[in-house]
Formats: structure tokens, sequence, C-alpha cells
């Protein structure tokens, strides 16, 4: 059985592209941060509108949580 180097390194280039894609894939703290940079960038009002939001929903939380410990 005889193969050609040429043969070996695409081989090795399409394994390393793939092992490249599913770790991006997999690594979702990374994919997060660049989508919050692109949306920083293109609409900062959409990214402030995230964060308000984010904050009443956190906030309205922690009340439900004081009421219902207090009962």
């Amino acid at each position: 059985m005889t193969t050609d180097r040429s043969d070996v390194d695409r081989a090795r280039a399409e394994l390393a592209a793939t092992v490249d894609a599913i770790e991006y894939k997999l690594n979702v703290p990374k994919r997060a941060s660049e989508r919050i940079q692109r949306l920083r960038k293109d609409n900062p009002a959409a990214l402030a509108g995230l964060a308000v939001g984010a904050a009443v929903a956190v906030a309205g939380a922690v009340w439900g949580i004081v009421v219902l410990v207090r009962r």
C-alpha cells in the first residue's frame, strides 16, 4: 500500500480544519463574546436594550425570591 505524501498532507489539513470547526462550535463563551462585539459595533442601541432587559429580569427574579422568602 503506497500513499503519496500529498494525500497524507491533504488528509492532515482536512482533519485540522475539522478539529478547529468542532473546537469553535464547543467554545460557547468565545462565540458569545464575538456576537456581543459585533452587536456593539453594528447596533449599540440594541445592545443597550438587551442589557436593560437583562437587568430588569434579574431584578424581577430577586424581587420574586425576596417576596417568597418573606412569606
